[in-house]
């Protein structure tokens, strides 16, 4: 199947970093599910109103393993895919850069999530990188207000309570459309709209290929479901032998296959 598919897009999840050091959020070990509490760090209401989360989730940024992990197989695996001409688009909710830093072109990532290497002002919108913000921590201030208008300054990443860009959900959507396989990969399939992206893929034609260490709400619509670790799958399944498509490429993302 995976051998035979000719347009294929990607969905990846915490799950694809963990082997890079960076635990999952919901697994047996991960972040909120050893530390709950957690979990208000990631809930924009609760940012804006209490410095005391904002200051904690400032030292939290400062110790976060994005800053020293390095990509795996299961990165590079995507890069491999993307040399075949098999990709059409990676779209990743994770916020850490790793597929880039693989060797995958920026123009072929959709961050779903933001990226943690970037931050923005909620008042002004004003954006810059984590580097300095972080400089400004170690120097003393707990909470650094932006430079610009003095507002609050969070990572340029998607918290509960945010909604997504609709440019790039749009973009996500897209590709969706426009695919004869999705493979999710490492993602629970339970933050939407990120999650939904499979079901409209199925929904536009394409075959759906799960792996995942756990269950999936998704799982019964997948074509196959895989548990291996995904440093080995993903590599696997990218160096299948090509095979003769059973069926010519036809998506609803792109008008040049309807004939």
């Amino acid at each position: 199947m995976f051998g035979g598919a000719r347009r294929i897009t990607a969905l990846t999840g915490a799950g694809v970093s963990t082997a890079s050091g960076i635990p999952d959020f919901r697994g047996p070990n991960g972040v909120w599910t050893r530390n709950p509490a957690a979990q208000r760090l990631s809930d924009i209401d609760s940012y804006v109103a209490d410095p005391q989360v904002r200051e904690q989730a400032w030292r939290s940024r400062a110790e976060h393993p994005a800053w020293t992990a390095e990509p795996n197989a299961a990165h590079r695996a995507f890069v491999d895919l993307d040399r075949s001409g098999r990709l059409r688009a990676l779209l990743t909710q994770n916020i850490d850069e790793l597929h880039q830093r693989a060797g995958l072109d920026r123009d072929q990532v959709v961050e779903l999530h933001g990226t943690i290497f970037q931050v923005v002002c909620l008042d002004c919108g004003a954006v810059g990188p984590m580097s300095a913000a972080l400089e400004r921590v170690a120097a003393g201030e707990a909470d650094p207000p932006c430079r610009s208008c003095g507002g609050i300054l969070k990572s340029a990443t998607i918290s509960f309570g945010q909604s997504l860009d609709p440019d790039v959900i749009r973009a996500a959507q897209c590709a969706a459309l426009d695919c004869d396989l999705f493979l999710a990969a490492g993602t629970s399939l339970t933050v939407h709209p990120a999650a939904g992206l499979a079901e409209l893929a199925v929904k536009a034609g394409a075959e759906l290929v799960i792996c995942n260490a756990e269950p999936t709400p998704y799982d019964e619509l997948a074509a196959a479901v895989l548990r291996e670790p995904l440093v080995e799958v993903l590599p696997e399944l990218v160096a299948a032998p090509l095979t003769e498509p059973t069926r010519p490429l036809r998506t609803w993302g792109d008008p040049s296959t309807w004939s």
